[in-house]
């Protein structure tokens, strides 16, 4: 029975899989979306532009948005492998004026979480400024998660995020330059070296300027509308100078050999790692720009450079003073400066940056109010390159790879804490299968061990961390292999990902067992349940070894069933694995619709009767688990010749009955409790041991020769 079910399950996974006709694209959705959703007072959308795919929302005739598809333009996809489709409106000042989730494949949103409550979070993206986004890098906004489905909502984030600043600087809204999205690389040329005085150098842009004055700044301040602000002006006449804020990128040799001169650009050549750049702050007036927060916490805090999505501040370890400024008539400072730009920070000097001011003004004791001025420079063009070719497909794939990869990796440093605690369970267990011998040498000190490793299997791999593994992320894994595997999916949850992978290395040792039996946390809260059921006096069911061994390939069949229907279509197979009570009773924590916490309920009592009732019988993860471990390699579990010939005790107590009456254990049922080696070190229960000591005894009495004859003998058997 069970090659067959392997052949028939090799046979389904070779089998072809209908595959879609095409992508959907912004076209696809445009006619069912409501316009007035995506712009205030929108009442219809424009044709699709065949140079990018966007389309006008118009308002009277007038386009007062641009809506989007966000699959059109990022590639991050979810658990199910494919796409979250998300159309967005963004205005002319680069604001989300309207967001809305219209398709998706998730399998724990499809049925559990209700789709009303993934709908309006997505929404709730209306009114993020996508210019302050691109200068914190996606992160200038509060991200809120829905429990549960955290990976799925962190995803929508990418793919609104991302794909809004593309559209932005593709279309040059807010401000947003066309040539931050990422044009050919721009390299420095080497061959310019001549240096030149204090004028020419401003003439042509290598130093940019900003200068604010009193009167500005208390504009600025007034507009502000804050009364406390208002109440305190910077006091001295309006044209009394409150900064004056000069930059250069002196990493470039020709502009730090004009301004430092040449011993001191060599001090900085020295200073400067490679792919290291550093940029010259001037100042005078009476605001600094340094301050003197950074004596105490090391940090320049009023100052930060920013460069497309990314932003850099100094610190304390990255910062030199100068002395004097080189260049011929170059004008006094009270502030001179050169900040280091770390190599990771990803600068490139060929690319506009801003040098970002905080201006600060005491409104109480110890209350402040801020405003922001920017000192923009670009390089000129006189020290670069000629611009290369346009970038290929090759490198937008490659661009698009990264940014999957940097959301993968900003969730794993997320979870780092989670990620420590399981590895360290991990450890825990492994130990514990290597030194089984010892780990079961005290009967009532590891029930007390896998009790308590199953309530923290419960509790913090289930309810805390909704790591449940589960047959879809099967169905998943089998549906990538074919349509073109890639890891991204599986790594967006590390706590699942981590487990798969020790559930392939475990399946080598000690087959599925390791997981089912001591990782997965509905298996956990059947056995603990049982437990205090059997405190309670609750009585316990063994069902007559002819019908239990004709109930275990029912697991089999359910699994097969589900294998063969996702190979058709996922949705449909992810609905029927809700024969699988583990987003009810662990992801939702029962809080889900009555049929589901009834069929979960049901199942959870017939395992107060029958020990993990749903496992022996049901599981169809459990059964995907069973078909791959028949490869294992060792056999940990120790047996004596007597067990089974006339022994029974290991078969009668085994939990899930994983124990042929002829004393030989199933490898696909056994969950490697560990119960039956307690068992075969018991002197109270196991009638081996038990003879052992009774001869024991006996040798103790006879002579000496004689006792080491028998101890060899002993030792023999």
């Amino acid at each position: 029975m069970l090659r067959f079910l392997i052949t028939l399950a090799l046979v389904l996974l070779l089998a072809p899989i209908p595959r879609s006709a095409k992508a959907e694209t912004l076209a696809d959705f445009l006619p069912d979306l409501d316009p007035a959703a995506f712009a205030e007072g929108a009442d219809g959308f424009g044709a699709i532009r065949g140079d990018l795919p966007v389309a006008p929302v118009t308002a009277k005739g007038e386009t007062v948005a641009w809506a989007f598809l966000t699959s059109d333009f990022v590639g991050t996809t979810g658990y199910s492998g494919k796409p979250i489709h998300v159309v967005a409106a963004i205005s002319p000042e680069a604001v989300l004026t309207g967001v809305e989730l219209v398709k998706h494949s998730e399998p724990i949103v499809l049925i559990g979480i209700p789709d009303s409550k993934v709908r309006a979070l997505t929404e709730s993206y209306a009114g993020i400024d996508l210019k302050a986004e691109a200068a914190a890098g996606g992160s200038a906004h509060d991200l809120d998660i829905i429990s549960g489905a955290t990976v799925t909502i962190m995803v929508i984030d990418d793919s609104i995020i991302r794909a809004g600043i593309k559209v932005a600087r593709a279309l040059g809204l807010g401000g947003l330059a066309p040539e931050a999205q990422g044009g050919p690389a721009r390299a420095l040329d080497p061959a310019v070296t001549e240096t030149a005085d204090w004028a020419t150098l401003a003439g042509d842009g290598s130093i940019r300027r900003l200068a604010l004055d009193v009167g500005q700044i208390n504009a600025a301040f007034a507009a502000t509308g804050d009364a406390k602000a208002i109440a305190r002006p910077e006091p001295g006449a309006p044209e009394d100078v409150f900064i004056d804020m000069q930059a250069a990128l002196v990493s470039v040799p020709a502009i730090g050999r004009s301004l430092l001169g040449e011993a001191e650009y060599a001090n900085l050549t020295n200073w400067l790692g490679e792919g290291e750049h550093a940029v010259l702050i001037l100042g005078r007036g009476r605001y600094s720009f340094k301050g003197s927060g950074y004596v105490r916490g090391g940090i320049f805090d009023r100052i930060q450079l920013i460069q497309g999505d990314s932003a850099v501040r100094f610190f304390d370890k990255q910062h030199r003073r100068l002395g004097v400024v080189a260049a011929e008539g170059a004008p006094s400072f009270t502030e001179l400066d050169i900040f280091k730009i770390p190599a990771d920070a990803g600068f490139d000097p060929a690319e506009p940056f801003r040098i970002q001011l905080l201006a600060q003004r005491a409104i109480g004791a110890v209350e402040k109010t801020f405003l922001t001025f920017d000192l923009d420079y670009r390089l000129p063009e006189r020290f670069l390159l000629p611009a290369a070719a346009p970038a290929t497909e090759a490198s937008a794939a490659a661009e698009e790879a990264a940014a999957k990869t940097a959301l993968w990796q900003r969730i794993w440093r997320d979870r780092t804490v989670e990620i420590a605690a399981l590895g360290v369970m991990l450890f825990v267990l492994t130990a514990a299968f290597f030194f089984q011998v010892q780990a079961t040498r005290d009967a009532r000190a590891f029930l007390w061990f896998r009790m308590g490793f199953l309530t923290v299997t419960l509790v913090f791999i289930g309810w805390y961390a909704n790591a449940q593994l589960s047959v879809v992320n099967l169905m998943a894994l089998a549906g990538s292999l074919r349509d073109g595997f890639t890891w991204d999916a599986f790594l967006l949850d590390p706590l699942v990902f981590i487990q798969w992978f020790a559930v392939a290395a475990a399946m080598i040792f000690w087959g599925r067992g390791a997981y089912c039996g001591w990782l997965c946390p509905f298996g956990a809260l059947q056995e603990l349940t049982n437990r205090i059921a059997r405190v309670l006096g609750v009585p316990q069911w063994t069902l007559p070894w002819g019908l239990h061994e004709r109930l275990w390939p029912v697991k089999y069949v359910i699994f097969l069933v589900l294998f063969g229907v996702s190979l058709a279509s996922i949705p449909t197979a992810e609905k029927l694995a809700e024969v699988e009570p583990f987003k009810t009773a662990i992801i939702l924590k029962f809080v889900r619709d009555w049929p589901f916490v009834v069929f979960a309920a049901a199942l959870l009592i017939a395992g107060l009767f029958v020990e993990r009732f749903y496992c022996r019988y049901l599981c169809p993860l459990g059964a995907a688990l069973a078909i791959p471990a028949r490869i294992r390699m060792f056999d940990w579990l120790k047996r004596y010749k007597d067990c089974g010939h006339p022994c029974q005790t290991c078969a009668i107590e085994c939990p899930v009955q994983a124990i042929h009456p002829t004393g030989e254990i199933s490898p696909n049922e056994c969950v490697n409790c560990l119960h039956c080696q307690v068992l075969y070190q018991s002197d109270a229960k196991c009638p081996v041991v038990i003879r052992q000591l009774k001869r024991r005894a006996s040798v103790g009495k006879a002579p000496k020769m004689a006792r080491s004859r028998q101890d060899r003998e002993l030792a023999e058997t």
